[in-house]
């Protein structure tokens, strides 16, 4: 390229500038510069025009950069100099945008359009600087209001602190206020004690701390950290909310600062915004154990760290706040967990507290990323559970049971776990017969949050129905009877919709659903006990004929009504919960005939849905759901392109001519016709040979629509049918493969490895098999901290042979293609030998061939993984298969044999062998 080029593109910017095409004029201004061949005077003219681009385009701070470079090159480029002038009149930097006036006047004084500029200038200055006096003298003026002892409680006074509030709310007069040593007269206005002052003073901050994260820090430095936080637990709600809010926006700009990093003279003043965080974290986990703190206070701190700690989105790497408040504050998140509200105990809650704890545990606990992080958990856990319950006597076991049954509402698997601690489930069981109320009550909630969970909703079948029903009719305590009763429920709908899993016998459910709504119109009785009513019929309205009662019921419905006017959490979720299911507001989607005979031919369980007769078509109108009419209207109904069998039409479309419609609609078509499509494609992709279905270029269009059926919303059968398609696709070339992990599939596909349903486990495995001949994939397992190669050994010892299959395929394809994968083998679980010993011993060639690859590329891989192996039933057992029918197995087995008598591990035999 030439210089002519350089002028040839100038010239084109500057005939799309005059057209008013600022970005193609920009864009070639950009390409004359990119060339490397303009001269300095050139380059100068380039950055100007740019300038000037930025200008129209109203993007002031690029345009005063793109001035400077050109003032830079020359600087007496008047124009440069005028339009630097123009962007920083825009930013707000008057002073600066008045020298380069001033200069652009001195090289041309007459130029009236500097002139003019330079008058207009002066006086927006001279504007401000009355403004800034002004400010001045009303910032003061109100504090002195304020702080008057004797304006006390007067009108002047509250228009003071409105007017204070109002001006913080600016950015210049938050300045002004946090220049005018505003923060230490805050701080006197909070340490006055009175409602009114702490709430101007609270409000004021933050108009001072939004957004800015250096007077953030400062003000931080000025009142103290801890000052702030205590302001949190206020026994005024409309302090304590205030205090919320400002820490909030004290949260917002310490982390909008970490994540940008430090620059110009903010960054200047700040050693490490990351740390002020930690700092505000810490303090309020302090306020949390803090025995003389309100209770809404406490719930405003557990509030602001579940928004403030675990993680955005599980893409960031990043989980070390989790970590750490784990590790410093677990112990006081449980403390408030397991805090009781009657008797009122050293720390005050609300009946929202315990929730509260509940859902900041389970952020916690989902913010880990591995086991070692997640054993480390359940260990402190433990430890504070068995420290109450072994060394405070009977209270400390009511503290235990509490913390328990938090975390049985939280964290499920910790609270599964804690409910296996020794005399946990005993003192449960043993307190329900208590003849102190607070006690039984304590105990019957744990037995109500145990009863849901799997691994102990079998024991609490067989022997706390029993328990229950005898609470339930010997209590003479409706605050008992309806906790049993609300446990009775929960058993009695452990299946859900899934009429085959009822525990009770027909009718049962009705019966107690009667005395719920007895209860629940009852109004002599608390709104706390009656929202239990609501609990029981948000479990009992999953049966049909409960629903069809409940909703007849006019006083129950206006009595369930009421209650939803409640603050507390829990009563709204209830009631919530009893209208989702009685009005069917979840959709109902007709099982798949061919899914349900591949989970029947898969011997996994197929809910049945409940038997009731349909209305009559007088009664369908009335008695029909929104839900249930939308089900019915859908049923029977399938897209143009499958028969009545769900299959494609062959006779009717060719595949070609099938690919060239579903295309378009897999890609652009409605959210229904989308999925509808690409579950056709991946039919398409399943029954026939890719390469030919999908000719060119088109089976790359193909990858997008089959990674749409991942989503969660999508069926079984869908998800199902996308990974079989998937599998098939990553076998054929990298290309497609690749094209796989750009849509980001990878993650729903490993999710899809943890699935309950064994067919759709097993595709997921395949299609991870095929995809680990990626060297993206393969740097995925060879990554620290994972669990991906454990699950691959695990499920090459599974019981379903296919499964086996792929993970050992998937295995014997990694440890050849990254030989540093073979010595962590043995650190993923301490049954590798087993595992290993059993594909080596299967009746079947394909897996003895897989376990013996496996076994082959670990002895390659190290002499101490060799050694391991031949120091166990491996070695005879690859003796036995080494002397077999020669084939692909007798190699491998020879190979692992030979290589062990290279190591000196072993010797041969007397014949050589």
């Amino acid at each position: 390229m030439t210089a002519s080029s350089v002028e040839q593109l100038r010239k084109e910017g500057n005939e799309l500038f005059k057209c008013g095409d600022y970005e193609g004029a920009l864009a070639a201004y950009t390409q004359a510069l990119d060339l490397g061949t303009a001269t300095a005077q050139d380059q100068a003219i380039l950055h100007r025009n740019r300038a000037a681009c930025h200008l129209k385009l109203e993007d002031y701070s690029k345009a005063e950069t793109e001035a400077s470079k050109a003032i830079a090159e020359d600087g007496g480029d008047v124009k440069a100099l005028f339009r630097r002038s123009q962007a920083l009149e825009k930013l707000g930097r008057l002073d600066q945008a008045a020298l380069d006036l001033q200069r652009c006047v001195s090289l041309e004084p007459r130029n009236r359009a500097f002139q003019e500029a330079l008058r207009s200038l002066a006086g927006q200055i001279q504007e401000k600087v009355r403004y800034m006096s002004s400010t001045d003298a009303k910032v003061e003026q109100m504090f002195q209001i304020l702080l008057d002892p004797q304006e006390k409680g007067t009108e002047k006074k509250q228009k003071a602190s409105q007017n204070l509030v109002v001006l913080a709310r600016e950015e210049a007069g938050a300045e002004k206020i946090f220049r005018s040593n505003g923060v230490p007269l805050l701080q006197r206005l909070l340490d006055t004690g009175e409602a009114d002052l702490m709430l101007a003073a609270l409000r004021t901050l933050v108009g001072i701390c939004s957004e800015h994260q250096s007077r953030t820090v400062a003000t931080l430095s000025v009142l103290g950290t801890w000052r702030v936080v205590s302001v949190l637990g206020a026994e005024s709600q409309a302090v304590s909310l205030a205090a919320c809010h400002l820490l909030q926006v004290m949260f917002d700009a310490l982390k909008e600062g970490v994540k940008k990093g430090f620059r110009g003279k903010e960054g200047a003043i700040i050693v490490d915004p990351g740390r002020e965080l930690k700092v505000l974290i810490g303090s309020l986990l302090e306020l949390l154990a803090e025995a003389g703190v309100s209770a809404q206070g406490r719930d405003h701190a557990l509030g602001l760290l579940i928004k403030v700690v675990p993680r955005k989105s599980p893409k960031d790497p990043d989980n070390s706040l989790a970590l750490w408040v784990i590790d410093q504050g677990l112990k006081k998140i449980l403390a408030v967990g397991g805090a009781l509200q009657e008797p009122a105990g050293e720390l005050a809650v609300t009946a929202n507290s315990r929730m509260s704890a509940s859902i900041l545990l389970s952020k916690l606990f989902d913010d880990l990323k591995c086991d070692a992080e997640r054993e480390n958990f359940h260990r402190l856990c433990e430890n504070y559970i068995r420290s109450w319950f072994e060394d405070h006597g009977l209270a400390g076991k009511l503290r235990a049971i509490q913390t328990v049954s938090c975390l049985l509402q939280g964290p499920c698997d910790a609270g599964n776990r804690a409910l296996e601690l020794g005399g946990v489930m005993e003192s449960v069981i043993a307190l329900c017969a208590s003849e102190r109320e607070e006690e039984q009550l304590v105990a019957v909630e744990a037995l109500i949050h145990a009863a849901g969970k799997a691994k102990r909703a079998s024991f609490i079948t067989a022997n706390g129905v029993s328990l229950l029903k005898d609470l339930y009719k010997r209590s003479d305590k409706d605050s008992i009877r309806i906790r049993a009763l609300v446990g009775l429920c929960k058993l009695g709908s452990a299946g859900g919709t899934d009429f085959s899993m009822k525990q009770f016998a027909e009718g049962s459910t009705l019966k107690l659903a009667k005395q719920c709504r007895k209860w629940l119109c009852n109004d002599q009785i608390d709104a706390g006990t009656r929202r239990w009513a609501v609990e029981g019929l948000a479990y009992l309205t999953f049966d049909a004929d409960v629903k069809e009662e409940f909703v007849e019921d006019k006083a129950a419905l206006k009595a369930l009504f009421q209650l939803s006017q409640s603050e507390e959490r829990s009563v709204l979720f209830a009631v919530a919960s009893a209208l989702v299911n009685c009005t069917n507001s979840y959709d109902y989607e007709e099982p798949d005939p061919k899914m349900v005979e591949l989970a029947k031919y898969a011997k996994q369980h197929v809910p049945e849905q409940h038997p009731k007769p349909p209305p009559s078509p007088g009664q369908a109108e009335l008695r029909a759901g929104p839900g249930e009419e939308a089900a019915g209207r859908g049923r029977g109904v399938r897209h143009d392109v499958h028969g009545e069998d769900g299959e494609p039409r062959d006779d009717q479309l060719l595949p070609g001519a099938a690919v060239q419609a579903l295309l378009p609609l897999a890609l652009e078509g409605t959210d229904v016709g989308q999925t509808k499509a690409a579950q056709a494609l991946a039919k398409l992709t399943i029954t026939s040979n890719p390469e030919m279905t999908f000719p060119g270029e088109r089976v790359y269009e193909v990858v997008r629509p089959l990674v749409s059926l991942l989503h969660l919303n999508c069926s079984g059968l869908q998800n199902f049918e996308a990974l079989m398609a998937l599998t098939n696709l990553a076998g054929i070339s990298e290309r497609l493969r690749q094209k796989i992990l750009k849509e980001k599939a990878v993650p729903m596909i490993e999710g899809y490895m943890f699935e309950d349903h064994e067919l759709i486990r097993r595709a997921a495995t395949e299609c991870m098999c095929n995809l680990a001949m990626s060297k993206e994939v393969q740097d995925l397992f060879e990554a620290e901290g994972n669990d991906r190669l454990k699950l691959l050994v695990l499920y090459s010892g599974e019981e379903d042979e296919l499964l086996r299959r792929a993970a050992a395929g998937g295995l014997a394809m990694l440890t050849s293609l990254r030989p540093s994968l073979c010595s962590r083998i043995p650190l993923v679980t301490t049954h590798w030998l087993e595992i290993l010993q059993a594909l080596l011993l299967s009746p079947s060639q394909e897996l003895q061939h897989r376990g013996a690859v496996v076994v082959l590329n670990m002895v390659e891989a190290s002499r101490e993984a060799a050694g391991a192996l031949m120091e166990s039933e491996v070695l005879e057992i690859l003796s036995v298969l080494a002397k077999g029918a020669e084939g692909p197995v007798s190699k491998a087995a020879a190979a692992c044999l030979g290589k062990a008598v290279e190591y000196g591990l072993i010797k041969p035999n007397q014949d050589g062998e």
